[in-house]
């Protein structure tokens, strides 16, 4: 395993530290601390701590504790405020090098300020991210995220994952093998759906989001974007995404609703919730989904279920344990495929063309439980443990992928047949705490995760052969009429069940040291391993194992994050950052003769992060550089160096790859009944050396599926007063750049031809109209008003056309 070398990192953060140790605090300030709370005891989050005539401020944390620094001696007003409630003052007198502890005590309770917060929108500096896992308050983060409400997943009727993460700059959504679930990208890096993926969670667990996750049952989506290996291991250096649930409460409540839509949308929703008795609540989501499609032959039918309960085992701890159950059926759809091997996009063909055999179908089960543990050791340490286990089952038949087409459409199908097993098993445990040493604050976190991912597949055969090389029939993709197409399923035997385990855990340290009030420090460091047992092949027919192709492999690396945070006013924030994730490879490294060791990618970012107007609006920019320095790329000769190598899993690290980008987030709550949602992104992924190589010409190729260009903006307006009172309207517009979709070149490809196959940008416009009276609502949206035409992209030679003008309305009842 490579060795990260550190020196310069830690002789820069030394430098840092006596610079800005230097510039110490005035040793005669004082700091006013304490806590805010409901007049049911619980703390009151986002509340704002003002000091009437200085530019001081702070908002409470989760658990409603706020702290203001270097505040010079004399006598102040003290100020709590939040939109929508009544401002409390109190006089306070600050004495030299005195900390005073102030508590607030609010008139409304836990559940009405809930109420107001969602109500308030909360922007995206004002909003923690569970992900962080340490409590840093946003503009403490070093780093680039978002994070998409309640209120946003609401008003946007949004039913896919991929419909909620558009909202968030940079992020891309593309498309997996088959359109039967959705992976996404920033920064030039994607994510997939499996568990062994490692970039999807659900309430800070790892899951597997095959067969698209269910939206309905969701509190938010958060996003950090990067490397976020210092706390999550191998995951994707472009970003990670958590699914927060709806969780219990305490007091009796619901909404049931019926959301209907084009092309026979049909989808009843009901989520309760209340206490069952003094110290336990419950919450239960279930709904039931049946979807035709604007692509012909597609279907989709699914029930949900998600139920829920809180414990509260004490004052200090609550035990919450969930449970869900997902049955998705749908029709696997290659979109419209692609011309002569992927060289163009069939753009005569009718928008809804399916290419697949007309009986195709994907079926799939999943059942997931968690339990989740919180217990405060006191005001400042807390304790969280979390545990989960998953369930994945997929059954799935039809064509092969369309990437032999020919360029008069002509394609003989061949048929594949999956069926898969995925267990994913976590666990986590997290130590939280604030302390300090002299005059200098920590907020110091130390954890430690483990993950087992366990994959079972079934290979099948036709007739006694390999189902890849059956012939099934042969049709045209732009003329399905030109050649007679087979209706009769072919009865695919099992004939090997294949056990790939894998294995992950790691330990990690972090620590948010704050020098003064205005300069900071974030340093952490991650060990991370990850087993990879060897393959298991057990032959069904011939009742016999034998050893897979793919040895037992065991691979570790550091992960270290170490950031310089300047805060000017208590309202800004610049960063500079730099942390690193890996990526495991596969194939035989011909240097070593071993198994390939990981890639460590090296990242490097700098952003500003405004919190403007009391919190109304918040205004971030990001810049950033990714590079992969010792990317894994066919070995032009083989062990020899001299016989040219004709093995495809025989590799060397000679290659590296850049992604250069800029991101701007802008977002604001401007008055109770406005909110609006921008942002821009610019990457630039690419190859950026591929040096002794021979017939290497990869320079400067872009990256495939990685638009340069990415925009959002959403605006909802609610109309409080007058006649209509109770109307809400709002657009929203989306816009993704030119990319390419196919395959990105090699070394000494044997193909003639550019891999490379080039996708238009192309922006939408969502329209939405909606009324509120009491306790009924409805809601309709018209999608895509401008019909416009353009394609998802898949990671293979297939592209799937965007919806056309869609409409979709909800009624609901809140009780």
């Amino acid at each position: 395993m490579k060795q990260i070398n550190l020196s310069k990192t830690l002789l820069l953060l030394a430098l840092l530290l006596i610079n800005t140790m230097v510039r110490a605090a005035e040793s005669n300030a004082g700091t006013i601390q304490g806590r805010v709370t409901t007049t049911d005891d619980k703390p009151a989050a986002f509340v704002t701590v003002s000091i009437t005539g200085l530019n001081k401020a702070n908002r409470t944390d989760d658990d409603g504790a706020y702290s203001l620094h270097n505040i010079k001696p004399g006598t102040y007003t003290l100020k709590v405020s939040f939109i929508g409630l009544a401002t409390q003052t109190k006089t306070v007198e600050v004495l030299p090098g005195k900390t005073l502890f102030v508590d607030f005590k609010l008139a409304e309770t836990s559940a009405t300020l809930n109420e107001v917060t969602i109500n308030a929108r909360k922007t995206i500096n004002s909003t923690k991210l569970s992900l962080n896992k340490a409590g840093i308050s946003p503009l403490d983060m070093p780093q680039s995220g978002g994070v998409v409400s309640s209120q946003v997943l609401q008003d946007q009727q949004v039913n896919r994952l991929g419909d909620a993460v558009r909202n968030v700059s940079g992020v891309t959504l593309t498309q997996t093998r088959g359109g039967v679930g959705e992976t996404f990208t920033a920064r030039g890096y994607s994510i997939g759906i499996g568990g062994g993926a490692g970039s999807i969670f659900k309430n800070g667990v790892l899951v597997n989001t095959a067969g698209f996750p269910e939206a309905s049952t969701l509190e938010s989506v958060e996003i950090l974007k990067g490397s976020s290996a210092l706390l999550y291991g191998n995951v994707s250096g472009g970003l990670i995404i958590n699914m927060v649930t709806k969780k219990p409460k305490f007091e009796n409540g619901g909404v049931v609703s019926m959301r209907a839509g084009s092309f026979n949308e049909f989808k009843p929703t009901v989520d309760v919730y209340g206490p069952l008795s003094n110290n336990v609540a419950y919450r239960a989501v279930a709904t039931y989904e049946n979807d035709g499609s604007y692509r012909s032959h597609v279907k989709t039918e699914r029930f949900y279920a998600n139920p829920s309960v809180l414990y509260n085992l004490g004052k200090n701890t609550t035990l919450t344990v969930e449970g869900d159950f997902l049955r998705s059926n749908l029709t696997p759809d290659w979109g419209v495929g692609s011309l002569n091997n992927g060289q163009a996009i069939p753009t005569m063909v009718a928008r809804d063309q399916f290419i697949n055999t007309a009986w195709a179908y994907s079926h799939m089960n999943q059942y997931t439980g968690s339990l989740t543990l919180d217990h405060h050791l006191n005001e400042d340490w807390k304790l969280n443990f979390i545990t989960s286990a998953q369930g994945t089952h997929i059954d799935s038949y039809g064509s092969t992928q369309p990437s032999t087409v020919n360029l008069n459409g002509d394609w003989n199908r061949t048929l594949a047949r999956a069926n898969t097993h995925e267990g994913d098993y976590t666990v986590q445990s997290n130590l939280t705490g604030k302390f300090t040493t002299g005059s200098i604050s920590h907020q110091l976190l130390v954890g430690m995760d483990a993950a087992e991912v366990d994959n079972v597949s079934y290979a099948y055969t036709i007739n006694g052969l390999p189902i890849a090389s059956y012939a099934y029939d042969k049709i045209n993709t732009i003329n399905l009429s030109q050649y007679a197409q087979r209706t009769d399923i072919p009865d695919a035997i099992a004939a090997t069940r294949t056990a790939a385990p894998v294995y992950r855990a790691g330990t990690y340290v972090q620590d948010l040291i704050s020098l003064t009030a205005k300069f900071k420090v974030l340093a952490g460091l991650r060990w991370s391993t990850q087993h990879t047992s060897q393959t298991n092949i057990d032959s069904i027919q011939k009742n016999k194992s034998i050893t897979g192709a793919a040895g037992t492999r065991n691979d570790q690396a550091f992960s270290p994050k170490v950031a310089l945070i300047y805060q000017p006013i208590t309202t800004t924030s610049i960063y500079v950052d730099y942390s690193n994730n890996f990526m495991v490879n596969s194939g035989t490294d011909v240097n070593t003769r071993q198994g390939l060791a990981p890639s460590l990618v090296d990242q490097y970012e700098a952003g500003i992060k405004n919190e403007l107007f009391d919190g109304k609006l918040s205004a971030n920019v990001s810049i950033y550089r990714i590079v992969n320095s010792n990317l894994a790329v066919l070995s032009p000769y083989g062990y020899d160096g001299v016989t040219p190598n004709t093995d495809a899993t025989l590799k060397k690290f000679s290659g590296q790859t850049t992604s250069d980008g800029l991101e701007i987030d802008l977002t604001g709550h401007l008055t109770n009944n406005l909110y609006f949602i921008t942002g821009y992104a610019y990457n630039h992924a690419y190859f950026s050396n591929t040096t002794g190589l021979k017939g290497s010409n990869l320079e400067g190729e872009p990256l495939v599926i990685n638009p340069s260009h990415t925009a959002n903006a959403s605006l909802f307006y609610t109309i409080d007063k007058g006649k209509l009172r109770g109307v809400k309207l709002g657009a929203s517009s989306f816009y993704t750049g030119f990319r390419y979709a196919g395959y990105n070149n090699t070394v000494q490809q044997a193909q003639a031809y550019n891999r490379l196959l080039p996708v238009g940008g192309f922006a939408t416009l969502d329209l939405s109209a909606g009324y509120t009276y009491k306790k009924l609502s409805l809601l309709s949206s018209i999608t895509n008003v401008t019909n416009t035409m353009n394609y998802l992209v898949h990671d293979n030679y297939s592209v799937t056309p965007i919806p056309p003008t869609q409409f979709v309305t909800t009624l609901a009842y809140k009780f």
